[in-house]
């Protein structure tokens, strides 16, 4: 799993037909002391989170087995909103 910032979203009028009805976010990857790095992937929204919260994300197999994404085409999914983290014993600014 990773941590990630929803900072947009993604719209394809054509697409995989096992994608539609699917939201696509654009999540910039983050470091464990809270600032994000230059990396951004495309995911597909499991939990119905929005830009400017901060998710957990999946890749590979594991975001095919996310809600019920199994036959569906991706690389990586959402799978949850995070509400804090700590690191080290110290609460980590997200």
């Amino acid at each position: 799993m990773r941590l990630g910032k929803v900072v947009g979203t993604v719209v394809a009028t054509q697409k995989d037909p096992k994608l539609v009805g699917w939201k696509l976010l654009l999540v910039r990857e983050m470091k464990m002391d809270g600032s994000l790095t230059d990396t951004y992937v495309v995911a597909i929204d499991t939990v119905g989170a929005g830009i400017g919260e901060t998710v957990l994300t999946v890749a590979g197999s594991s975001a095919r087995l996310a809600n019920r994404a199994e036959q569906v085409p991706v690389d990586s999914s959402v799978i949850g909103i995070v509400d804090s983290v700590e690191c080290d014993g110290k609460r980590v600014n997200i």
